[in-house]
Protein backbone atom coordinates (compact mmCIF):
# COMPACT_ATOMS: atom_id res chain seq x y z
CA UNK A 1 0.00 0.00 0.00
CA UNK A 2 1.13 3.21 -1.03
CA UNK A 3 -0.16 6.78 0.47
CA UNK A 4 -0.90 9.53 -2.34
CA UNK A 5 0.07 12.93 -1.64
CA UNK A 6 -2.85 13.93 0.35
CA UNK A 7 -2.97 12.58 3.88
CA UNK A 8 -6.14 11.31 4.36
CA UNK A 9 -6.01 9.16 1.05
CA UNK A 10 -4.87 5.88 0.41
CA UNK A 11 -3.90 4.26 -2.52
CA UNK A 12 -4.44 0.09 -2.85
CA UNK A 13 -1.68 -1.44 -5.43
CA UNK A 14 -0.43 -4.73 -6.18
CA UNK A 15 2.64 -5.89 -8.06
CA UNK A 16 2.77 -9.03 -9.25
CA UNK A 17 5.72 -11.15 -11.40
CA UNK A 18 5.01 -14.21 -13.80
CA UNK A 19 6.97 -15.51 -17.08
CA UNK A 20 5.51 -15.07 -20.71
CA UNK A 21 4.65 -18.39 -21.76
CA UNK A 22 5.56 -20.64 -25.03
CA UNK A 23 2.12 -20.73 -25.56
CA UNK A 24 1.36 -17.34 -25.34
CA UNK A 25 3.24 -16.14 -28.47
CA UNK A 26 1.91 -15.85 -31.57
CA UNK A 27 3.77 -16.77 -35.00
CA UNK A 28 5.63 -13.18 -35.00
CA UNK A 29 6.86 -14.87 -31.56
CA UNK A 30 5.63 -11.70 -29.75
CA UNK A 31 2.96 -12.31 -27.00
CA UNK A 32 -0.77 -12.29 -28.11
CA UNK A 33 -3.05 -9.29 -27.92
CA UNK A 34 -5.41 -11.07 -25.70
CA UNK A 35 -3.19 -12.46 -23.04
CA UNK A 36 -2.43 -9.07 -22.18
CA UNK A 37 -6.31 -9.27 -20.57
CA UNK A 38 -5.55 -12.57 -18.98
CA UNK A 39 -2.06 -10.69 -17.27
CA UNK A 40 -4.54 -8.04 -16.17
CA UNK A 41 -7.15 -10.90 -14.75
CA UNK A 42 -3.99 -12.09 -12.95
CA UNK A 43 -2.86 -8.91 -11.43
CA UNK A 44 -6.88 -8.63 -10.08
CA UNK A 45 -6.73 -11.82 -8.45
CA UNK A 46 -3.15 -11.09 -7.39
CA UNK A 47 -4.17 -7.80 -5.61
CA UNK A 48 -7.70 -9.89 -4.15
CA UNK A 49 -5.11 -12.29 -2.07
CA UNK A 50 -3.02 -9.59 -1.31
CA UNK A 51 -5.78 -6.82 0.04
CA UNK A 52 -8.14 -9.68 1.38
CA UNK A 53 -10.80 -9.15 -1.05
CA UNK A 54 -10.33 -11.89 -3.55
CA UNK A 55 -13.19 -13.76 -5.93
CA UNK A 56 -13.83 -16.78 -3.17
CA UNK A 57 -14.21 -14.14 -0.28
CA UNK A 58 -16.65 -12.17 -2.36
CA UNK A 59 -18.27 -15.40 -4.05
CA UNK A 60 -18.64 -16.69 -0.02
CA UNK A 61 -20.81 -13.48 0.63
CA UNK A 62 -23.34 -14.56 -1.83
CA UNK A 63 -21.86 -12.28 -5.06
CA UNK A 64 -20.02 -12.07 -8.33
CA UNK A 65 -18.36 -9.75 -9.93
CA UNK A 66 -18.19 -10.30 -13.83
CA UNK A 67 -16.09 -7.95 -15.96
CA UNK A 68 -18.57 -5.32 -18.16
CA UNK A 69 -15.52 -3.39 -19.68
CA UNK A 70 -11.78 -3.88 -20.11
CA UNK A 71 -9.39 -1.75 -21.81
CA UNK A 72 -5.72 -2.61 -23.23
CA UNK A 73 -3.41 -0.06 -24.69
CA UNK A 74 -0.52 -1.32 -26.13
CA UNK A 75 2.96 -0.22 -25.99
CA UNK A 76 5.66 -2.24 -26.08
CA UNK A 77 5.79 -6.21 -27.34
CA UNK A 78 6.49 -9.07 -24.98
CA UNK A 79 8.49 -11.85 -26.23
CA UNK A 80 8.62 -15.46 -24.85
CA UNK A 81 10.99 -15.66 -21.87
CA UNK A 82 10.09 -12.24 -20.87
CA UNK A 83 8.79 -11.84 -17.24
CA UNK A 84 5.97 -9.45 -17.04
CA UNK A 85 5.26 -7.30 -13.69
CA UNK A 86 1.81 -6.45 -14.10
CA UNK A 87 0.67 -3.45 -11.30
CA UNK A 88 -2.91 -2.95 -10.26
CA UNK A 89 -4.24 -0.20 -8.57
CA UNK A 90 -8.08 0.02 -7.19
CA UNK A 91 -9.63 2.91 -8.22
CA UNK A 92 -12.36 4.64 -5.31
CA UNK A 93 -15.49 5.06 -6.51
CA UNK A 94 -18.97 5.75 -5.32
CA UNK A 95 -21.07 3.92 -8.01
CA UNK A 96 -21.37 0.23 -6.94
CA UNK A 97 -18.06 -1.15 -9.18
CA UNK A 98 -14.95 -2.46 -8.78
CA UNK A 99 -12.34 0.05 -10.83
CA UNK A 100 -8.61 -1.18 -11.61
CA UNK A 101 -5.97 0.51 -13.36
CA UNK A 102 -2.93 -1.56 -14.53
CA UNK A 103 0.52 -0.80 -15.55
CA UNK A 104 2.45 -3.73 -17.38
CA UNK A 105 6.45 -4.01 -17.49
CA UNK A 106 8.79 -6.29 -18.71
CA UNK A 107 11.30 -6.84 -15.93
CA UNK A 108 14.41 -6.93 -17.64
CA UNK A 109 14.38 -2.99 -18.65
CA UNK A 110 11.41 -2.17 -16.67
CA UNK A 111 10.10 -1.15 -19.79
CA UNK A 112 5.97 0.18 -20.00
CA UNK A 113 4.47 -2.14 -22.12
CA UNK A 114 0.61 -2.02 -21.71
CA UNK A 115 -2.09 0.28 -19.76
CA UNK A 116 -5.10 -0.77 -18.86
CA UNK A 117 -8.57 -0.36 -17.00
CA UNK A 118 -11.32 -3.06 -15.63
CA UNK A 119 -14.55 -2.33 -14.44
CA UNK A 120 -16.80 -4.91 -12.65
CA UNK A 121 -19.91 -4.84 -11.26
CA UNK A 122 -21.53 -6.78 -8.48
CA UNK A 123 -24.41 -9.40 -8.58
CA UNK A 124 -26.36 -11.65 -6.50
CA UNK A 125 -25.60 -15.61 -7.11
CA UNK A 126 -29.48 -14.91 -8.38
CA UNK A 127 -27.60 -12.49 -11.33
CA UNK A 128 -28.90 -9.21 -9.68
CA UNK A 129 -27.40 -6.15 -10.73
CA UNK A 130 -26.39 -4.40 -7.38
CA UNK A 131 -27.12 -0.53 -7.18
CA UNK A 132 -25.07 -0.16 -4.29
CA UNK A 133 -21.91 -1.64 -2.47
CA UNK A 134 -22.63 -4.75 -0.46
CA UNK A 135 -22.11 -4.25 3.11
CA UNK A 136 -19.29 -6.15 3.38
CA UNK A 137 -17.24 -4.51 0.44
CA UNK A 138 -18.37 -0.91 2.44
CA UNK A 139 -16.81 -2.81 5.40
CA UNK A 140 -13.03 -3.57 3.25
CA UNK A 141 -13.50 -0.05 2.03
CA UNK A 142 -13.47 1.25 5.60
CA UNK A 143 -10.65 -1.03 6.98
CA UNK A 144 -8.64 0.18 4.38
CA UNK A 145 -8.73 3.52 5.20
CA UNK A 146 -10.97 4.31 1.58
CA UNK A 147 -13.75 5.73 3.02
CA UNK A 148 -14.67 6.91 6.75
Amino acid sequence: MKRNSTAEATELVNKTVFPVRFSEVDTMRIVWHGHYIKYMEEGREAFGLEHGISYMQMYEKGFMVPVVSVKCDYKQPLRYGDKIIVETTFVETRAAKLIYKFRLFRSSDNVLVATGKSIQVFITEDHELQLTFPEFFEEWKREKGLIK
